[in-house]
């Protein structure tokens, strides 16, 4: 199990992000340097652990600097490195920014975000993604940024996208048809799946019987199923005897679709107990008990947008 999870740098290439549980277990002061610290950290007990998948973006401030440095300086070559492009980060290092990143998903942005990430992190780039791509977003009118993709992909890179929002299935379920040259673009998808949000399941189902790689964001929501856990879902942990993260990441792991369970952790505390889902076998009744808790995703999509930037 443990071969099918990846470290997500959302919440640790950024000063402040929206995830829940970050308050102490990131540096007092989240100076450039001392979250590079954090990252690289992180990165050294993932990798210890056995974790071979890195998810970044271009929004997730200096999160490609970081990952660039570690790579270079351990020398690993045997790291997938997925990331995204379409938001940049405009936060400016600041806890207390009034926007932290502006989505764009156009050729000019392709083309810079790109070839910046590219320069950082040369042919360990695997995976490239579009940032929470809409079914009514631009690329489908977009040939010649579809062009751009593709011959990205001829060059060995796969191209994909990532979801977000109530309307994530329809998203896939578009995508999944997008062809360039008779050539289907993307072979990666990246969507929040989680307890209380399991609406685009069946959809990221049909991309992995299509051949997608399928990796699974939030698991834990954003930090809510650890910091804020269903009672159903505390009283599932104190029978096996881990944390609340670790049994909601287990439910995603239960779902013979999700290639990559991407943890979110921003300390080794955090890591090692994530990773303690892999243990976890859940029963027949625990995995209805937890089917229970989903939400409308309208409902669960409103409750994120209020996260706050911290």
């Amino acid at each position: 199990m443990i071969g099918r999870m990846g470290l997500g740098l959302a919440a640790l290439g950024r000063p402040a992000y929206i995830n829940l549980g970050r308050d102490g277990a990131l540096p007092d002061e989240r100076t450039v340097e001392a979250m590079r610290a954090a990252a690289w950290q992180v990165l050294d007990a993932a990798y210890d652990e056995g974790l071979r998948w890195v998810d970044a973006a271009r929004s997730y401030g200096l999160a490609e600097e970081f990952l660039a440095g570690w790579l270079d300086e351990r020398g690993h070559r045997d790291v997938t490195v997925s990331s995204k492009w379409g938001y940049a980060y405009v936060g400016e290092w600041r806890l207390d920014a009034d926007v932290h990143e502006v989505k764009e998903h156009s050729l000019p942005r392709f083309r810079d975000q790109s070839a910046r990430t590219r320069e950082l992190l040369g042919d360990r780039l695997a995976v490239y993604q579009i940032h929470s791509l809409m079914a009514d977003g631009p690329v489908f009118a977009d040939a010649a940024l579809q062009r751009a993709l593709a011959d990205l992909a001829a060059e060995g890179v796969r191209i994909g996208f990532s979801t977000s929002g109530p309307a994530q299935a329809g998203t896939v379920r578009r995508a999944l048809d997008l062809e360039v040259d008779g050539r289907t673009l993307f072979t990666a998808v990246q969507s929040t799946w989680n307890v209380l949000e399991p609406s685009v399941g069946d959809a990221l189902a049909e991309a992995h019987a299509r051949g997608l790689h399928v990796l699974v964001k939030e698991g834990l929501a954003n930090g809510r199923l650890a910091v804020e856990p269903p009672t159903a879902l505390r009283e599932i942990a104190a029978a096996h005897g881990v944390g609340t993260d670790a049994v909601a990441l287990a439910a995603v792991l239960a779902r013979p679709w999700a290639d990559t369970v991407l943890t979110g952790a921003v300390s080794v505390p955090q890591l090692t107990s994530n990773l303690a889902a892999a243990r976890v076998s859940l029963s027949a009744d625990e995995r209805a008990a937890l089917d229970a808790l989903a939400t409308p995703p309208e409902e669960y999509w409103r409750h994120r947008a209020a996260l706050a930037w911290t």
